[in-house]
């Protein structure tokens, strides 16, 4: 798959393709149907298959501290697109500019101009321009206009829910990490690299990975999990098919110690090894319990020790 930041990165000779448009944070089971219909669309016509995503999130640049959590990083989501088919993962610097161009323009610019579009397919919900004034509608008169078909996908539900990122971020957020992975189509991963904290789980028996997130990572709620852990690459891209090992994952701030800074720590079960400065992705899969706070050391290693008991059962 070929990777492109920005427009001006469309080669010379572009010929034809079939784009399809959105954040897609998450790339939930939603995302995935409106991808597939573009990559089997793109091949029915024999020509590439696009992504167009945005970096950073276009509120952001609207309306600036209203980001919501991010499910995915930019460079997590070229690789999950990946697995899907596309040809082509384009990251569109988004900015205060962009935002105020209107429909047509940005249509014309895009889509003709820059991709020579073939066929665009988006979620039927999807919006453009400036004040977000365009929809589906509008882009098939667009295409109408300039020669590409549009489709507008409806949105994927499950049990009555319609999947969004909205609705995946309120289950990370309850701890809910089936209900996230269900939607998902596989665990919820939060990335970061592996920071020195104040040792303490190693003077318990039980030395954790602390994992420093980026400020608007999706973050579950407090409590304890059994996840996995995966090695990243310095670009923070997955390395190997096989975790590195399962962990039991704790996010809080530790009451028992008085820590005010909200921490995510792993106890990676049956590992050794030196793991500050790596990048890791911590995967959780279920939670275990919520934070509590212990009236003594001893009485939170022994909860420990259940929380990795229980840690392994779950991930058996």
């Amino acid at each position: 798959m070929q990777r492109w930041h920005g427009l001006d990165a469309v080669p010379s000779d572009w010929g034809r393709c079939v784009v399809t448009i959105g954040v897609f944070d998450g790339v939930h089971r939603g995302h995935q149907d409106i991808i597939g219909r573009a990559v089997a669309q793109a091949r029915q016509r024999g020509v590439p298959s696009v992504l167009m995503t945005f970096v950073p999130h276009p509120s952001e640049v609207v309306r600036p501290g209203s980001h919501p959590p991010v499910l995915t990083s930019i460079v997590r989501r070229a690789e999950l697109v990946e697995q899907f088919g596309i040809d082509v993962f384009c990251a569109l610097p988004f900015s205060l500019e962009l935002s105020q161009m209107p429909p047509d323009a940005f249509g014309h610019w895009a889509l003709v101009e820059k991709l020579h579009a073939a066929g665009v397919i988006v979620g039927e919900n999807f919006r453009f321009g400036h004040k977000a004034a365009g929809d589906v509608a509008t882009l098939q008169q667009l295409g109408t206009r300039w020669g590409f078909s549009a489709e507008g996908i409806p949105l994927l539900a499950d049990h009555g829910t319609p999947l969004s990122a909205t609705y995946v971020r309120s289950c990370v957020q309850a701890g809910d990490m089936p209900g996230a992975a269900a939607a998902l189509g596989r665990p919820h991963r939060l990335d970061g690299v592996v920071e020195r904290g104040d040792q303490r789980g190693r003077e318990l028996g039980y030395p954790t990975a602390n994992l420093r997130t980026d400020p608007w990572a999706a973050v579950p709620a407090d409590g304890v999990y059994a996840g996995r852990a995966w090695r990243l690459d310095e670009w923070g891209r997955t390395v190997g098919d096989e975790p590195l090992a399962d962990a039991a994952i704790s996010i809080g701030t530790n009451p028992t110690f008085e820590v005010r800074q909200r921490r995510v720590e792993g106890y990676l079960l049956d590992f050794s090894g030196d793991l500050y400065g790596q990048a890791l992705g911590f995967e959780f899969v279920q939670r275990l319990r919520g934070m509590a706070k212990f009236d003594s050391v001893e009485a939170l290693v022994t909860q420990m020790d259940a929380d990795v008991d229980n840690a392994r059962a779950v991930l058996a």
